[in-house]
Formats: C-alpha cells, structure tokens, sequence
C-alpha cells in the first residue's frame, strides 16, 4: 500500500495547497507565473493520479479485510454516488442555484462519492483511499466556504431551465459511469 500513500500524498498534497498554503501559492503563482504554476500543478495531479491508480491495483491482489459492510449497503451508495454527481457537474454549468446554495458543490460532490464508497468497501486499501479523499472534500469545501465569506463572493442566483441541465446532466453521467464504465475502469459493476 506504499505507492496508494504516496499517490494520495502527492494527490490531495497538491489539492490541499489552497487549503493551508493560500499565500505561499498567490506568491508562487506571483513568481512563476501563473501557465507555469497550472503545469507543475498538473503533473503533479497526474503523477500522484497514476501513484493511487497503480498503488490501489496492487493492493487489490491482496486485499486486507478491515470490516463487511452491511448487505444491501450498496443501494444507498447508488443513491448517494448519483446525487455526488448532481453535485459535481453542478460546479461545470454556469448559472444553477446548486452552486448558488453550497458555492462548492465539486467538494460537496467529491465527500459524498467518498462516504458512499467507504460505507460499501471493507478492504484496508478501500478504507485508506476512500478516507483521504472524504477527509480532504470536507476540508476543501469549509476552506472554500471560509474563502467565500472573508471576500464577500456570492453566485448568481440560477435558472429552472441550469438546474434541469445539471440535474439531467449529472444523472445521465451517473448512469452510463454506473452501468458501463465502472465495470470496465475499476472491475466492479455496481449496477448489475
């Protein structure tokens, strides 16, 4: 499991920048240059990225049993993963009052995905990656929260017509994620 810690290290590490280092990026950012900074961000994400994937397929040969989640666990899981989605292509489209309401929803999105499959998996490695990334959503969306209220930044109030697009948008993801790619990326079909 040394190479899933190192990968969340250098994952959420990088994502939690702005969460502990805010002055130490504006002024990074301020020297660098900010095309360079996104670059070096990148592969970063992308290195740490590949760490988990790679660190989390070798753990899986030999998976360590922590606890057996309860039967049936998995349907509140699909539930919760469709709603993260909602949450997540909420933060992509412009003018929807579920960004208006929660300012963050990709954080809000990102924990929800977190508990749903932490609840459904009993494996060592599970636990540890499932953890990592609800321990650092929950940080990033109150640091996002925090950020909003010292500027004063609201978001525009929203349509009907944003909200469906989010919400058929996010089901529709969801669904096809669920049903086909699942399966095929990760090994598991949630969804029969």
């Amino acid at each position: 499991m040394g190479i899933l810690v190192i990968g969340l290290l250098i994952f959420l590490g990088v994502h939690s920048i702005r969460i502990f280092a805010d002055p130490w990026r504006s002024a990074l950012i301020a020297r660098l240059g900010e095309r360079p900074w996104k670059g070096l961000y990148s592969i970063a994400s992308i290195v740490g990225f590949v760490l988990i994937v790679w660190g989390y397929g070798i753990a899986r040969r030999e998976p360590v049993v922590v606890w057996a989640p309860p039967a049936g666990i998995q349907h509140l899981t699909i539930l919760l993963v469709a709603i993260a989605f909602v949450l997540i292509t909420a933060a992509y489209v412009p003018g929807n009052r579920i960004k208006r309401a929660l300012g963050h929803p990709m954080a809000a999105g990102v924990a929800l995905w977190a508990f749903g499959h932490l609840i459904a998996n009993g494996t060592a490695n599970a636990e540890l990656l499932f953890a990592a990334f609800l321990v650092w959503s929950v940080a990033s969306f109150l640091a996002g929260r925090r950020r909003d209220a010292v500027a004063g930044t609201t978001y525009p109030a929203g349509t009907v017509g944003r909200d469906v697009r989010v919400v058929v948008g996010g089901l529709v993801v969801w669904a096809v994620f669920g049903l086909f790619l699942h399966g095929w990326l990760i090994g598991v079909r949630p969804m029969g």
